[in-house]
């Protein structure tokens, strides 16, 4: 008989330390910034998009790439986090 076991196993090693309640700093690489995004209208002249959104004005878009997720809250969420940024030069 043979088990087939699909996904991931914890790593090996001491266990990671876990971020406390009050919230702690998270380094990330910043991969790309965009200008907001503008109205997008269909062919029909709807809103293609299911969640419509109109970003600022003077806003842009970061993608940030958070090399170790486990650093990360377990129950992270648009709804339920706030997210504070401080930039630092290479």
């Amino acid at each position: 008989m043979v088990d087939i076991i699909i996904g991931s196993i914890e790593p090996l090693g001491p266990p990671a330390s876990k971020p406390g309640p009050g919230g702690a700093l998270i380094e990330a690489e910043l991969l790309h910034v965009r200008d907001p995004r503008q109205r997008i209208v269909g062919p029909l002249g709807r809103e293609r998009r299911k969640q419509p959104r109109q970003d600022p004005y003077n806003g842009k878009v970061l993608t940030l790439l958070i090399p170790d997720s486990t650093t990360l809250p377990k129950d992270l969420d648009i709804k339920k986090y706030k997210v504070l940024i401080r930039f630092m030069r290479k």
